[in-house]
């Protein structure tokens, strides 16, 4: 699927034209996966455009590649400066989505990477509405299981790490449902391809433990708080697949995802087939938050203009 990317693109310092952004084939991420990525939303409200949690994602974005000595060679405030400059370089008027990410450059087959090892950053942007059917999707669990800690680390958001994302959606696609959820390696729910996974039980919101391999999700952050102040009771804990199809509501989170309803898993039924109370009260609050309707979480969003 082509984008329809921004005119202009942050590369290494610079804004240049999506066309000039290349790379040379010797690039080692483009062989062993080492590229660190982030993805952000920034929101039009017909005023001003919103990047949502800015902070949180440049401090992940750093971290992701400290697992593997993989160095972004510029500060936090820089990188910071350019996903606002990105979206006024290209006068971005409407939601987008942002892509920055740095990766190993021209290092050729060492696999011996260290804090030296050449990198390179880049940054671009391109409109971005629903991901998923806001009125609910299918999902059903895959064979697939998520890795784990004793393989690769869950909490660094690596290129290679999404070969199991892509295996899983596979499989899903074959199966006639819309999204999958992976298993942990102790048999119990992990997450969605690229979502966290809540589910509701008695007024109460369960989502899986981090120790599950999940993701630290920002937007899976996000929802834990707004639960919080709307005294709704959140636990992360072990949820067994079992637990799905006997649970009132699901839903799933992430940057392009949002707060997306799940409707069915396994071909079974979840709740009444449709968006749940909690569930539908989850998706109105960050709508109004990513569009600056409500003041309690205005420190969530960075002004472009």
């Amino acid at each position: 699927m082509k984008l329809p990317l921004s005119k202009y693109v942050w590369f290494d310092g610079k804004y240049v034209l999506v066309e000039k952004a290349n790379v040379p084939i010797t690039t080692h991420a483009i062989h062993y996966g080492t590229s660190v990525f982030e993805g952000i939303r920034a929101y039009w409200n017909g005023e001003n455009l919103y990047i949502f949690r800015l902070d949180e994602h440049v401090k992940r974005f750093r971290r992701s590649g400290q697992f593997y000595n993989i160095s972004l060679n510029f500060s936090d405030n820089k990188i910071t400066d350019a996903i606002i400059g990105i979206c006024k370089k290209n006068k971005i008027k409407k939601s987008c989505y942002i892509r920055p990410f740095y990766f190993v450059g021209d290092y050729g087959i060492n696999l011996h990477v260290t804090e030296k090892a050449p990198t390179n950053v880049a940054i671009f942007t391109f409109p971005f509405g629903d991901l998923f059917n806001k009125n609910g999707i299918t999902a059903g669990v895959v064979s697939w299981k998520k890795f784990s800690d004793m393989s690769t680390p869950p909490q660094a958001k690596m290129g290679g790490n999404y070969l199991n994302s892509i295996i899983a959606t596979q499989e899903a696609k074959r199966n006639g449902v819309d999204e999958a959820i992976l298993l942990d390696h102790n048999g119990n729910v992990s997450e969605a391809p690229g979502e966290n996974i809540f589910i509701v039980r008695e007024g109460q919101l369960l989502t899986p433990a981090l120790t599950s391999s999940a993701l630290e999700g920002i937007t899976r952050d996000a929802i834990i708080k707004i639960a919080k102040d709307l005294d709704i009771d959140v636990i992360e804990r072990d949820i067994a697949r079992s637990e799905l199809i006997i649970s009132d509501e699901i839903f799933l989170t992430g940057t392009a995802a949002e707060v997306t309803p799940v409707i069915e898993i396994d071909s079974k039924k979840i709740g009444k087939g449709k968006p749940g109370d909690i569930t539908m009260k989850m998706m109105q609050e960050y709508t109004d938050i990513v569009m600056n309707k409500n003041n309690d979480y205005s420190h969530w969003l960075t002004k472009v203009y």
